[in-house]
């Protein structure tokens, strides 16, 4: 049995779900993949714990852990990236018996872990995944996280390439199912690195609307 990972004082969940979702990650994930949603997890712990948030910390566990499942070739289906994450975690929980109104919840905190000013106004635990993530893909909300935290969080989680790992996976996405990067920062990814593909534009969409005026 792996002993528990402990970083300022704190320890992550270790029941036998929190392992087996692990375990269930590794298999998923690349390296920088693996240490990205582990990384995530601590964040928004660090930030959970920081603004006195009450939250179920397995539950937010299991959803960094699982956030991106839908940019690993064993789960990608046909929706949006962060929808098919969603729906293979469900899956998962649902197999494992995990209760229903959890399962809800870790499908809104993955589902919206990518969108700014909405999943901050839901649950906790759904807030907490969306900052957690967003502190290791673009550094917001790193002010509240202190220094010596970071540190020690990418000593046991490094990097390894992740920014190049991750834009990668994004644009493979947007190759693959160009009609889920519409309106959405995916659309960016995608036309700076895949060439020639060709994503509607809303705009273009708006003015072909079926309708006079």
């Amino acid at each position: 049995m792996k002993t528990p990972v402990i970083i300022g004082g704190m320890t992550a969940p270790d029941s036998e779900l929190a392992r087996t979702a692990a375990a269930l990650v590794e298999q998923a994930h690349s390296k920088p993949f693996l240490n990205h949603v582990h990384r995530t997890w601590w964040f928004a712990e660090f930030i959970g714990k920081k603004r006195q948030m009450k939250y179920d910390r397995e539950l937010v566990y299991l959803a960094s852990l699982l956030h991106d499942l839908g940019l690993s070739k064993d789960h990608i289906a046909d929706k949006r990236f962060e929808v098919d994450g969603a729906d293979a975690a469900s899956r998962f929980l649902h197999m494992h018996d995990y209760p229903k109104t959890k399962v809800d919840i870790v499908w809104d905190a993955i589902a919206f872990h990518s969108s700014a000013e909405i999943a901050d106004r839901r649950e906790p635990e759904v807030a907490l995944v969306h900052f957690g993530a967003h502190v290791d893909v673009l550094g917001l909300r790193m002010d509240e996280i202190s220094p010596q935290l970071i540190d020690d969080t990418l000593a046991l989680y490094p990097r390894l390439g992740f920014k190049r790992a991750f834009t990668e996976a994004l644009a493979e996405v947007a190759r693959r199912k160009p009609h889920t990067a519409v309106g959405t920062g995916l659309a960016d990814v995608g036309r700076r690195l895949v060439p020639g593909l060709e994503i509607p534009n809303v705009c273009d969409l708006l003015l072909a609307a079926p309708f006079e005026s």
